[in-house]
């Protein structure tokens, strides 16, 4: 289709994706099909997120997504988005992301990967929308015809909300190794639903999966999820070094707990500072050696925040008066420091500081 073989995608300098296509996955999914403004390569390890930058009412607002597609498909790039209620950037991609339109991202990036911890035997486990990541995983390992030993077990509430679910079963058909298994809490309008109903519990894992022992464990959903399956793993004696996890709670931040600061009067006497928060109108104490997100949530604020070491960019703030010293993991951009743009999960005061958020 190119005239010659594309540049690839820099993370550095490239920062505009244009929506070619819009799939439904499910009644309240939706994939996303991006391509570059002029011909770019992808190239990232499947199970790695972007960041995107969309503006909703004036402000600009950055989220993290998992890539869904993978790296075997260069040219195209894609996220899958569940819409979740009063999910402010959810509801604004799936009523305005259309075919044409233009947004800005940052990235790839992550650690969470299969190609990161080769094994001969994997499990993948995922709740919801936290299929996305393990999805791209098999179908990386589906395209390069590497038929490894794995079983895919999901969760989702009823048999409508299986997301990916005629893909899965395609590949299940198509590799000699690679086993589905889905996990209904309830069988909804499909009477006829014969696969597991409830919660995954640890005798259904076991029977599922009787050799649980001797796999590499990839796990991504809902925080209680999450816990869950931790939980099931630790009753089971599962060596944890070989369980990773990724988890993404951006549209609905769960209330951050009032935790109380551990600074004493001393400590605020000597070398404290003051970070104001210009939207929220609060202004809290802040340490030289304590990062500002730290201090915001030990005050009892709640500000998107995900990876918490300056890797994708869901912090990003405008700093208007006062000085930072930010160590990034790669989630901002040289133009964007410039520009004022700090990231609070890694930037320290060297004195009062004046945020615009």
């Amino acid at each position: 289709m190119w005239d010659a073989v594309p540049a690839r995608w820099n993370p550095d300098e490239d920062d505009v994706l244009i929506c070619t296509h819009v799939r439904p996955e499910t009644h309240d999914v939706k994939s996303f099909l991006f391509r570059t403004p002029s011909p770019k390569l992808f190239r990232f390890r499947p199970g790695q997120f972007i960041t995107i930058e969309v503006e909703i009412d004036g402000e600009v607002i950055n989220r993290c997504y998992t890539i869904s597609s993978p790296p075997t498909r260069p040219d195209t790039l894609s996220i899958t988005v569940k819409r979740a209620p009063g999910g402010k950037v959810s509801n604004w991609l799936h009523d305005n992301l259309k075919p044409g339109v233009a947004i800005k991202a940052l990235g790839p990036a992550g650690e969470f990967s299969c190609a990161l911890h080769p094994a001969p035997k994997y499990l993948f486990l995922s709740g919801g929308s936290g299929v996305t990541p393990l999805m791209s995983m098999s179908r990386t390992l589906y395209e390069l015809g590497d038929d490894r030993d794995i079983v895919f077990v999901h969760s989702a509430r009823t048999p409508r909300d299986i997301i990916f679910r005629n893909e899965l079963t395609m590949m299940a058909h198509g590799m000699t190794k690679f086993r589905t298994a889905f996990v209904c809490e309830q069988m909804g309008e499909h009477r006829d639903w014969s696969a597991p109903t409830g919660y995954l519990s640890s005798p259904l894992l076991a029977s599922i999966v009787p050799d649980l022992a001797e796999r590499e464990i990839f796990c991504c959903g809902p925080d209680a999820y999450m816990k869950n399956v931790r939980r099931m793993l630790g009753e089971a004696g599962f060596d944890m070094a070989r369980y990773h996890e990724e988890s993404f709670s951006f549209e609905q931040l769960s209330p951050e707990e009032q935790t109380e600061s551990q600074e004493t009067e001393a400590e605020k006497q000597s070398g404290g500072f003051k970070i104001e928060f210009t939207k929220s109108g609060r202004t809290i104490d802040c340490r030289p050696d304590q990062f500002l997100l730290e201090a915001a949530k030990a005050a009892g604020m709640r500000l998107p925040f995900s990876c918490s070491k300056g890797v994708c960019g869901t912090c990003k703030s405008k700093k208007i008066a006062g000085q930072v010293v930010m160590t990034h993991g790669g989630g901002i951009r040289q133009r964007e420091i410039d520009a004022g743009m700090i990231l609070i999960c890694c930037s320290k005061p060297l004195g009062d500081v004046t945020i615009e958020k």
